[in-house]
């Protein structure tokens, strides 16, 4: 099982902590990160753009010319897909649902991984239970900077409004409960720094 130091806001040695191997320590899978990745990014996905059809463009629905005769080839109206600023076939109409499907499992097992490779690679953070008294961005940052959290994802165990806005001004880092880490917040951000109570309670989640 991984042991990992486990520091106070000042950085200074508290303990240490052993992870639960099933979670910090499982093989490394990819292809698991790929697919649940892959569906987070869909599912923030907008079906905002729209192209018109031959319906819809605006121009006249008579026939530019007779059908025989001229010399040109046949056209029954200027919004035909053939034209110069007529309709578009088979474009985007806005109402395309992006979102992809993977198994509860298989997310479960991807969260796991993003865990392991954080640990792995010396870029996962213990810090002893963390409160804040008072909405205070500067005492959230003489934290991090303690920490050497530089592009970090905070893990507390609960939600908390004071340190939540503390730190929503604070560039390239977020702060997130235990109940609500995925596997591309982990990925994106360089630190991972879990308070032990979120550890105990990711344990107690995934184990």
């Amino acid at each position: 099982m991984p042991v990992i130091d486990l520091y106070d806001k000042e950085n200074k040695k508290v303990s240490e902590i052993t992870l639960n191997d099933s979670i910090f320590n499982v093989e490394i899978k990819k292809h698991l990160l790929y697919e649940v990745v892959k569906m987070q990014l869909a599912a923030r996905r907008s079906a905002k753009a729209k192209t018109k059809t031959r319906s819809e463009v605006r121009g006249s629905g008579a026939k530019p010319w007779r059908q025989k005769g001229t010399g040109r080839a046949r056209a029954g109206t200027k919004k035909s897909p053939l034209w110069r600023s007529g309709g578009t076939v088979f474009g985007p109409t806005g109402t395309e649902n992006y979102n992809l499907r993977v198994p509860k499992k298989v997310m479960k097992a991807a969260l796991k991984v993003a865990l392991s490779v954080k640990c792995k690679d010396n870029e996962l953070i213990a810090l002893d239970d963390y409160n804040m008294d008072k909405i205070k961005t500067k005492e959230f940052v003489q934290t991090l900077t303690n920490l050497d959290a530089k592009n970090c994802l905070f893990v507390i165990s609960d939600r908390d409004d004071t340190i939540e806005k503390s730190s929503r001004n604070i560039p390239n880092m977020k702060v997130l409960s235990a109940d609500h880490i995925n596997v591309y917040d982990i990925l994106k951000y360089d630190s991972l720094v879990l308070t032990k109570p979120s550890i105990e309670k990711i344990e107690k989640r995934l184990g």
